[in-house]
């Protein structure tokens, strides 16, 4: 099993558990925890039954969802975060002692804003920085599927077998927000991958042979009650 090791770069962090670095998986959001696995009816709250007899599956069930909800690590924020907006501008208060944490920045010119995102925008300064085996990289990114939290971090990719020191990280505050994002909160999913040389090919079907591919996909993984990709052809990935 490889290896990643989180530097620290912050004297805080000495005295913090609970807000280190984590696998994905330990921080899965609420939502999907809590999701139903299969189709609910909204009126009776019992499982609904198929004409076809089967049990249809949620998001929930998909392994592909689940894959990327839990692949790598988290970064959490060490405190409270308070933000404010007035005259249509965004304000941020950090708690004393971590201010350095998060910051306002300029705007970065002919960089797109996010769809309902205040263009002023800031940054992380992370205190935890990866450490990688030879030849592999990692990815950063906002913490996947989690349109529910108020803001939007910027992903990149850095090669943290050659270096462990933390850069900063720009992200966007959705308009309309005003509140705390509360210590412990993920901003940052880290997922280490092989750098490996790639070469892209294509293969063209004929519309027959497009047609047997599909009655083949849905006569293979479309049974009922679903579950057949998970049972068969699935690896569990683990990040501990």
């Amino acid at each position: 099993m490889k290896k990643i090791t989180f530097h620290s770069h912050r004297t805080y962090n000495n005295s913090d558990q609970e807000n280190r670095p984590a696998p994905a998986s330990s921080v899965m959001p609420e939502w999907y925890v809590k999701a139903d696995r299969y189709d609910i009816d909204d009126e009776t709250g019992e499982r609904v039954i198929y004409p076809d007899g089967a049990k249809h599956p949620t998001f929930k069930a998909c392994p592909a969802l689940f894959d990327f909800f839990a692949a790598g690590y988290v970064l959490k924020t060490p405190c409270n975060i308070k933000f404010i907006e007035q005259d249509g501008h965004p304000g941020v208060a950090t708690e004393v002692g971590f201010q350095d944490f998060c910051i306002p920045r300029t705007s970065m010119k002919q960089f797109p804003t996010p769809e309902g995102h205040h263009e002023d925008h800031f940054h992380w300064s992370p205190s935890w920085a990866p450490g990688l085996p030879d030849g592999y990289s990692a990815i950063y990114t906002h913490p996947i599927n989690r349109f529910d939290l108020p803001f939007m971090t910027v992903a990149g990719i850095i090669d943290n077998d050659k270096m462990n020191t933390p850069g900063l990280t720009p992200f966007f505050i959705k308009k309309g927000f005003t509140g705390v994002i509360t210590a412990g909160t993920p901003y940052l999913q880290i997922i280490p991958f092989k750098r490996e040389d790639w070469e892209m090919d294509i293969k063209l079907y004929s519309s027959e042979e497009i047609q047997q591919r599909h009655n083949d996909s849905y006569n293979t993984f479309r049974t009922p009650d679903g579950g057949v990709y998970k049972k068969t052809i699935w690896s569990r990935k683990k990040y501990k």
